[in-house]
């Protein structure tokens, strides 16, 4: 089964064992809707029931079954959450998870390979796909229309067309 991160703990709160949580989703108001969580242990993903969530400045503050202490919370802190990949939002047409657009090839319209996309940076005005090959330099393409004209997530395949002085 696959799984989508929608968020890190960063540190604990109050002393009942709640949590602060830094979310890694656009729709932080998922949480709201979650009866269940995972956290991802290291080497296995361990579900929890979430009883309470709110919001505190920028971050979630989440409440969950079995976690009722600071000392019950110490052992979790800093752990990636996790939902089911069914769970996940749907997101509209055109848009993607970030995962599905890691290590996309990415070729120019005429088919030249410009090499994979491993990382994206998301800049706030447009994402940045940072590209990279056998050299040494990586290659940013903007993710805007002018430039994108085909994400095949399927296939792992990015078509781009290059504008003056993109690379």
């Amino acid at each position: 089964m696959d799984y989508l991160t929608v968020g890190k703990i960063i540190s604990l709160q109050g002393n009942k064992g709640e949590l602060k949580v830094m979310p890694l989703t656009d729709d932080i108001t998922r949480f709201e809707r979650l009866s269940s969580i995972y956290l991802d242990m290291g080497n296995d993903l361990k579900e929890f029931q979430v009883e309470d969530t709110w919001y505190h400045k920028n971050c979630i503050i989440i409440k969950l079954a079995g976690i009722d202490s600071i000392e019950d919370a110490k052992g979790i802190n800093k752990c990636y959450m996790k939902v089911k990949l069914d769970d996940a939002i749907e997101l509209p047409h055109g848009h993607y998870f970030i995962f599905e657009l890691i290590n996309c090839k990415v070729f120019t319209h005429e088919g030249i390979y410009l090499g994979k996309i491993i990382e994206i940076l998301e800049t706030g005005s447009n994402d940045v796909y940072i590209v990279k090959n056998d050299s040494d330099k990586p290659i940013y393409i903007p993710a805007i229309k002018d430039v994108v004209k085909k994400i095949d997530v399927e296939n792992k395949l990015v078509e781009i067309q290059l504008i003056e002085g993109l690379i």
